[in-house]
């Protein structure tokens, strides 16, 4: 079941082509990450969706339905540029907003206390915007996205401005709306973050849809037979046949092997009969950052 489908969307400026056909569809219930490096599209694509702008081809199907402006109030989006308004100060910026998202006086009062007691942010709300910090300023605009229990959350580089400790608080209150029902769009250049809690992803690269999956499955597709072998004792390297080194270290007494190998089922075989003692012995899965970096190497050469 699919909170959004995006069905051959494509958007040109000028001689510029910002999406090609792109479809995928974002699963209800999940944290999906939109991923991609800089000018890749990401952008132009959520921008459609908030219906800022049009698709000139194709269309994007809401929870069912042709996407269309009554839509909008079942959408939370969190800009990477920030919305905020400097010289208004932090509680009477959140009524604002809340009454704009068509909440209730009562239920935005009861709403905005819980979220600031949550963020420990009670003592700033006379504060002008512009007296916070920038991370400061980040928990507000997340309060000003979520406020309104929206069904589709856009997240756009949340993380921002963080320390690490306030980093995992907002990554514990993602998964949170997650749980509650919410649907998340993640998008954001922090593949640790994308592989902590996103479920599914796609990478747009050049305005075209690179890879779609779950993010195990996203993984393994890049993987080459490429393993670790963590032991103590003497390994005689040149009886080893069919094997390619890649790395080999001594750390504190253990020796470290990094090793390609075609025949992944009978790998570890091969040293049965070598006079070491193995301490670990894993195959070595790509990381998102390397899914990242090699399936977008063209814009960095």
């Amino acid at each position: 079941m699919s909170i959004l489908q995006i069905q051959e969307v494509s958007k040109f400026y000028a001689n510029h082509t910002a999406l090609d056909k792109v479809s995928f569809d974002v699963p209800k219930g999940k944290i999906f990450g939109l991923l991609g490096p800089n000018g890749a599209g990401k952008t132009s694509l959520i921008r459609i969706i908030n219906q800022i702008t049009g698709p000139d081809k194709g269309q994007i199907m809401f929870n069912g339905e042709l996407l269309n402006k009554e839509h909008i109030k079942s959408i939370g989006y969190l800009p990477e540029e920030r919305g905020l308004y400097k010289k208004m100060n932090v509680y009477d910026q959140l009524i604002y907003f809340a009454k704009l998202r068509g909440m209730s006086a009562s239920d935005a009062k009861i709403t905005i206390n819980s979220w600031l007691e949550k963020f420990e942010a009670t003592s700033w709300k006379k504060k002008k915007i512009e007296e916070l910090s920038k991370g400061m300023q980040q928990k507000i605009q997340f309060i000003v996205t979520v406020m309104h229990n929206p069904k589709f959350i856009i997240l756009d580089e949340p993380f921002t401005g963080f320390d690490p400790k306030n980093t995992q608080l907002i990554k514990d209150e993602i998964v949170r709306l997650k749980n509650d029902g919410a649907s998340i769009m993640l998008s954001t250049h922090r593949m640790e973050s994308v592989e902590a809690i996103c479920e599914e992803v796609v990478l747009i690269n050049e305005a075209k849809l690179v890879i779609q999956g779950s993010v195990s499955s996203v993984r393994n597709s890049l993987k080459d037979n490429t393993y670790e072998l963590k032991f103590a004792g003497l390994l005689d390297t040149n009886n080893l046949a069919n094997i390619n080194i890649k790395q080999q270290e001594e750390i504190d007494g253990i020796n470290r092997l990094v090793f390609s190998y075609n025949d992944d089922k009978h790998s570890i075989q091969i040293f049965n009969n070598q006079p070491i003692e193995i301490k670990e012995y894993r195959e070595i899965i790509p990381s998102m950052q390397d899914v990242f970096l090699t399936l977008t190497a063209s814009n960095y050469e």
